[in-house]
């Protein structure tokens, strides 16, 4: 057996005061949540996502849950969520965190109705049925079984659910900010076990950060004029010159606890060449092979540090004049902790010519990475390794954002710890014919009674 990190190795000793837990709730019931859940279309402009959250509300009143313990509250065409299972004390509430939104999906593409929810060969098909109607489902249907059982938490269970995840994010900047006193947060749309194409399982990720994600806007401006007459400068070669610039940097390479810890439980499962410069960076982040062989491969790069490219370019106004204006998008991802006017300004740094700006982005706020506490982390070892005896955990960082990303820069620590397992060749979230394994319904209802058990003493 490998040797464990610091967190993982006290996550494996606290596996022996694991303590015997009631029956988590039914799976039927459970799986017709989720089909219900995937009849609403949640989708942006619909206005449906109210109604998806008085039928949670529903549920939950079903199982005993009062009028004052539910919280809908409209923000435009969508709302916010919120249920509480009061604690005994008043320390810190945990909250679980969930979106009720989909992407949309046109039915003409999909091979059954994209809405109407299926189960068919052993899953259940529909949008939303893995991103993020699933593990939500779960989430509901165990809190309605513990509130059934009489469980009183030490610590108040808040389950907050979000209306617009998939888009602008506004509620679930209000909730980040009206919950921002939670000891920590637990999202049910982020980790998630890997199933290999055998039925076995791999390794379970838990997610513990996300890069930030800003647009900069490179902008360079002349008076123009007559293509006839070329002047010394030309707004279009000046910003290609920029981009190449930009395409041709590097940022520099960063470790932080996540890619210290989860790296050397990664390499282990790649092997070869890829394995040994995760190993190596891991060990010593300014190895310079190891950072070059980690740069080359699309899948590693962004786990090393900051990543900016172009991705859009605008300019000139007519064929036969000059341009008077060229903009360029820069989408960066910012590796947790790193301030995006630092960015900016090394942007800005590696252009050198003053003619072109670089506009920062309005909207991008900076997270860290969440600490891995050993409460946490002993929590999510005693449950994967209850279904999956010996699992490698491996403590993970996303390029994309999740609700957790706003709950971190409200200094919520925040854990994508999903109740799904699923194999990668079943994964169709954003995509056409989404779908989930019926079988993954029950070990997710242990999983996160196991969780909220263990971790609302």
């Amino acid at each position: 057996m490998r040797t464990l990190t610091a967190p993982l190795a006290l996550a494996a000793a606290l596996l022996a005061a694991a303590p015997v837990h009631a029956k988590p709730a039914d799976a039927e019931a459970a799986k017709q949540i989720l089909k219900d859940s995937i009849a609403i279309p949640t989708v942006e402009g619909r206005g449906k996502m109210p109604e998806l959250a008085a039928y949670y509300a529903g549920v939950l009143k079903a199982a005993g849950f009062a009028d004052a313990d539910i919280e809908i509250t409209p923000m435009g065409e969508t709302a916010t969520f919120a249920a509480t299972l009061a604690g005994t004390t008043q320390k810190k509430p945990i909250v679980l965190l969930g979106h009720m939104d989909v992407v949309e999906a046109d039915a003409k593409d999909w091979t059954r109705d994209p809405f109407v929810p299926v189960e068919e060969n052993g899953y259940i098909f529909g949008r939303g049925s893995e991103d993020n109607k699933f593990d939500v489902a779960m989430m509901v249907a165990t809190m309605a079984q513990l509130k059934k059982d009489g469980f009183k938490p030490n610590r108040s269970i808040i389950l907050l659910l979000s209306g617009d995840e998939e888009t602008q994010m506004l509620t679930t900047r209000a909730l980040a900010a009206k919950y921002k006193g939670a000891e920590f947060a637990l999202n049910g749309d982020g980790g998630g076990g890997t199933i290999g194409e055998d039925g076995q399982p791999q390794y379970y990720g838990l997610q513990a950060g996300e890069k930030t994600y800003a647009d900069f806007t490179l902008e360079v401006t002349n008076p123009g004029g007559h293509s006839s007459r070329p002047s010394p400068v030309n707004a279009i070669v000046q910003l290609s010159n920029a981009l190449a610039k930009v395409g041709a940097y590097t940022f520099a390479a960063q470790q932080n606890e996540l890619t210290k810890v989860g790296m050397p439980i990664v390499a282990d499962q790649v092997g070869g060449n890829m394995g040994a410069a995760l190993k190596a960076f891991a060990a010593n982040p300014e190895d310079e092979a190891a950072i070059a062989k980690i740069r080359a491969d699309p899948e590693y790069v962004g786990q090393i540090g900051t990543t900016c490219v172009p991705t859009l370019v605008k300019g000139g106004h007519a064929e036969n004049a000059l341009p008077q204006r060229a903009t360029a998008n820069i989408n960066c991802r910012i590796f947790p902790g790193v301030p995006v006017e630092t960015v900016r300004a090394e942007l800005e740094r590696v252009i050198a010519d003053p003619a072109v700006k670089v506009n920062p982005d309005p909207d991008a706020s900076a997270s860290d990475a969440s600490p891995l506490r050993p409460d946490v982390m002993a929590a999510v070892t005693r449950a994967v390794h209850a279904r999956a005896p010996g699992l490698p955990i491996i403590p993970s960082m996303s390029a994309g954002a999740t609700d957790s990303y706003h709950f971190r820069i409200q200094g919520v620590p925040s854990y994508g710890v999903a109740g799904l397992f699923s194999k990668a060749s079943d994964s169709f979230a954003h995509g056409l014919n989404e779908r989930v394994p019926v079988a993954a319904i029950a070990p997710a209802l242990a999983h996160w009674d196991s969780l909220l058990r263990d971790l609302s003493k």
